[in-house]
């Protein structure tokens, strides 16, 4: 690709930039060319700048000039540092089709920063002699960008780390497991503990502000960006009004009230963005994620999803199951209920069908059902089972396929309710009922109590098929995020206790790894708003069990679904003037206090949480108007000097140091736990021999993703066994867009892909001798089923049977049953071992 070349302001300081600049996707071009061409057009561009306001006589035309130097410094310097990266990045694909892993996504992030850079250069060059230049603003813009540039070139010094000491092919350092207990590279030097520590430690003392204020999610699609602004204020509002006791919508309501500032001030909002995410725990984002569960938000998603006409809740009492052996049949085994942790409980379900099929009206599902589920039929609207076969006449048949669906939220948050618009486009889109699980979340129930329960639901579902409307020809399974993690896990277990594995499995952006281990795409998380490093490694830590679990107040629920009002069963209203009225208070008792009175009035509601968390003042002079943009305080007090014990053997080339956090850096737990080394909850650690038990496994993940490297391994090791898996990276796109399906047209293609997928999986395998059937376009018709993708392998067969050696219970010779039972065949009763129990 020829050097862009960039014309020096004439009189009317007009500059002219090749159009290719604009196009960050070339596929003919090396890897890493883009982000070069663009910090080649940059620097240029900033030298111009900074001479034309190096002789500028206000403070603020200076400011802009000092803003153009820094940002030609670290464009001259980005490039050598991205060297090494773009020359071994190609080798980390999982095949020349699929180019994906964490160095590319690093080089996009900067080819990203760097055009939105060249597009604000372009923007000072043009404007710079017009009367109307605000200088001032156009310096915290490109101050922005310096700031982000800088931190964009520690991760890239970091990544070169990675490289030099992870073992040839792979994204990770070697973590122990059952079959490689020692840690060492290639070279037999150790590498995992020392490099992880250093890294992780380096990481939390970073500066992350400037990622969260003007440059907010540069990396993603354009139309994303307002949904991730709307997203960071409320955050940070609600960190504001956060208090562990008032988990309800009045919180809500008070962050609603003080929302504005931090829309008006990207610095102010960047600042307590890092504030929250350096310092707040798990209960927190507990609490700030399950909002999506409220009854006012679900209604408003509601709205805007497929009807459908079966949405019913289901709980599953705790009773041991009875299931064939999949390598004999005439044998059973016997699947006890959950109980780690908390004992026998229920398992709770939700099933959705865009069609009432016969059983789904039957008197044992409807005993199943709460009053939520029993008023489930009928467009999601409350029809009565009268009423909807009067409508309907007899129900449809039974489907021959199932789809078992995990929800994601970091194994802390949210249910199937707030997943719910797109699995109800999934229950029309493949004309198969949905079953969605509502496991137990952490750190309530940390690992293995959520596994327990989704292994049940999928023995349940297949004990009772004729109950959930399916044949019990095809079941397959899906997930999202951690419900990938799960999904993974279910398989493995499916075959190790040696009943009928699932045909096939869907794992969005699933984690394959529960470590604080570092890897290419994860340095991502410094700048990704949906998946700080703190909150990633917070919520793996709750679902390995060493997070506390916090009792909640009196009135309260212990999870789930926050409370529509400040106490049980008050209405909405009651909480929003309760907030609004306590939000005059403190601004009254502000005034107050600048007219000279300090004293607290009795009764005052005291500092929230995030509040109480002392803060390092900044270095040098303060303003008493509208914050500026980030500058570089210093390292905390306390801490080490810049490149010294900071990054103990990761010092920086030509005395480069990144911006430094203000605040205390965060707790990052370096060890989890021995659990996080069990294959069922890090499934890319699992031995040879259990991988190779997975069904035909769909791995779709996201570009910018801070774990798109555990969906790379993952595939890696499977191709490598010869396991049939695909893995399909969309790009710029964030972490969890499914649940985002209807936000944009990006967001809607790639649930589109997931669903071609799905259609795939469910589709019947052909029978035998058949002529292959070629590429068709996609499905409009229920009646017309899509038989492949262009560029994509055919819909793979049903997996094989498994033999393994049961490891939940002794098999017995049972009494004959059929693999799918009629609805008043009564459940097996016998005594099993614990499923799920830690290896």
């Amino acid at each position: 690709m020829p050097t862009p070349t960039v014309s020096k302001a004439g009189a009317g300081g007009s500059q002219a930039l090749p159009l290719l600049l604009t196009t960050l996707s070339l596929p003919q071009a090396p890897p890493g060319t883009e982000a070069r061409a663009l910090l080649v057009a940059l620097a240029a561009l900033a030298e111009d700048n900074a001479a034309f306001f190096g002789r500028s006589a206000t403070a603020a035309g200076r400011r802009v000039g000092a803003a153009c130097v820094a940002l030609g410094e670290q464009a001259q310097a980005l490039g050598p540092a991205l060297a090494p990266l773009g020359r071994a990045m190609a080798s980390f694909d999982l095949d020349a089709a699929t180019p994906g892993n964490g160095y590319r996504s690093l080089a996009q992030a900067v080819a990203a920063c760097a055009a939105h850079a060249v597009h604000k250069s372009r923007y000072v060059a043009a404007h710079r002699r017009s009367p109307f230049f605000r200088a001032g603003h156009n310096a915290a813009e490109l101050e922005a960008y310096g700031a982000a540039l800088t931190q964009l070139r520690a991760l890239l010094y970091l990544a070169q780390r990675l490289l030099a000491q992870h073992p040839p092919g792979c994204l990770f350092p070697e973590l122990p497991s059952a079959e490689t207990p020692a840690t060492t590279t290639a070279n037999g030097a150790s590498a995992g503990p020392g490099l992880t520590e250093l890294m992780l430690r380096e990481y939390s003392t970073m500066h992350k502000g400037c990622f969260y204020g003007r440059c907010l999610g540069f990396q993603f699609t354009p139309s994303i960006r307002p949904f991730l602004q709307t997203i960071a204020i409320s955050l940070v509002s609600f960190g504001e009004n956060y208090r562990p006791d008032d988990l309800g919508l009045g919180v809500a309501a008070g962050s609603l009230l003080t929302s504005g500032k931090f829309a008006v001030d990207p610095e102010l909002r960047g600042a307590e963005f890092e504030r929250i995410t350096q310092n707040l725990d798990v209960h927190f984002w507990k609490s700030f994620w399950n909002l999506t569960e409220t009854q006012l938000l679900a209604s408003v998603a509601g709205l805007a999803s497929s009807p459908v006409r079966v949405s019913r809740a289901l709980t599953v009492p705790p009773e041991p199951l009875e299931l064939p052996l999949a390598a004999d049949p005439t044998r059973c085994i016997t699947i006890t209920p959950p109980v780690a942790h908390t004992g026998p409980g229920p398992v709770h379900l939700r099933l959705l069908s865009a069609e009432l099929r016969e059983g789904q009206d039957s008197k044992a599902l409807l005993a199943l059902a709460g009053p939520e589920g029993a008023a489930g039929l009928g467009l999601g609207l409350g029809l009565g089972l009268g009423l909807e076969r009067w409508r309907r006449g007899r129900p449809a048949p039974r489907s021959p396929a199932l789809l078992l669906h995990f929800h994601g939220g970091g194994f802390v948050a949210q249910t199937s309710r707030s997943h719910e618009p797109y699995l109800r486009s999934w229950a029309h889109a493949l004309g198969a009922p949905v079953l969605s699980v509502d496991y137990a979340l952490a750190p309530e129930a940390p690992f293995p109590r959520a596994l327990e329960e989704c292994f049940y639901a999928y023995c349940w579902a297949l004990r009772h098929a004729a109950l959930l409307g399916w044949t019990g020809q095809r079941v397959c399974l899906a997930g999202d995020s951690a419900g990938g993690n799960l999904c993974l896990a279910v398989a493995l277990r499916a075959a190790a206790a040696g009943v009928r594995a699932p045909d096939a499995v869907l794992a969005a952006y699933p984690v394959t790894l529960v470590q604080a281990a570092p890897s290419p795409s994860r340095l991502l998380a410094l700048l990704d708003p949906l998946l700080p490093l703190g909150v990633l490694c917070q919520c793996l830590s709750a679902y390995a069990g060493t997070v506390p679990a916090r009792c909640p107040p009196p009135g309260r629920a212990a999870e789930g679904a926050v409370a529509l009002g400040g106490a049980p069963g008050a209405p909405p209203e009651r909480a929003l003037l309760l907030r609004a009225s306590a939000w005059l208070g403190a601004l009254l008792e502000g005034a107050g206090r600048r007219h000279g009175s300090t004293a607290t009035p009795p009764g005052a509601a005291q500092p929230s949480a995030s509040e109480s968390v002392p803060e390092v003042p900044p270095a040098g002079p303060r303003s008493t108007g509208r914050s500026h943009t980030y500058q570089d305080p210093g390292p905390p007090p306390g801490s080490d000097p810049p490149g010294t014990a900071s990054m103990g053997a990761l010092e920086y080339p030509d005395g480069f140091e990144p911006l430094r956090s203000r605040y205390p850096a965060a707790p990052v737990p370096l060890d989890l736990s021995p659990l996080g080394r069990n294959p069922y909850m890090s499934p890319l650690l699992a031995p040879d021999s259990m991988l190779c038990t997975l069904p035909p496994l769909h791995i779709v993940a996201c570009a910018l993703d801070p774990m798109l490297d555990d969906a790379v391994m993952l595939a890696r090791r499977l191709r490598a066994l010869g396991r049939p898996v695909t893995l399909r990276v969309v790009p710029d796109l964030p972490h969890g867009f499914l649940s985002l399906s209807q936000l944009c047209r990006e967001t809607r293609e790639a649930t589109a892909l997931c669903t071609r997928i799905l259609q795939d999986m469910l589709a019947p395998p052909p029978a035998p001798g058949s002529p292959p059937v070629g590429p068709t376009a996609p499905r409009r018709h229920r009646a017309r089923r899509r038989a492949s993708t262009p560029g994509a392998p055919p819909a793979p067969g049903a997996a094989p049977r498994r033999a393994s050696a049961p490891a939940v219970s002794h098999p017995r010779e049972p009494k004959p049953a059929p693999p799918t039972p009629p609805p008043a065949t009564p459940q097996g009763e016998g005594r099993g071992k614990r499923v799920g129990a830690r290896s």
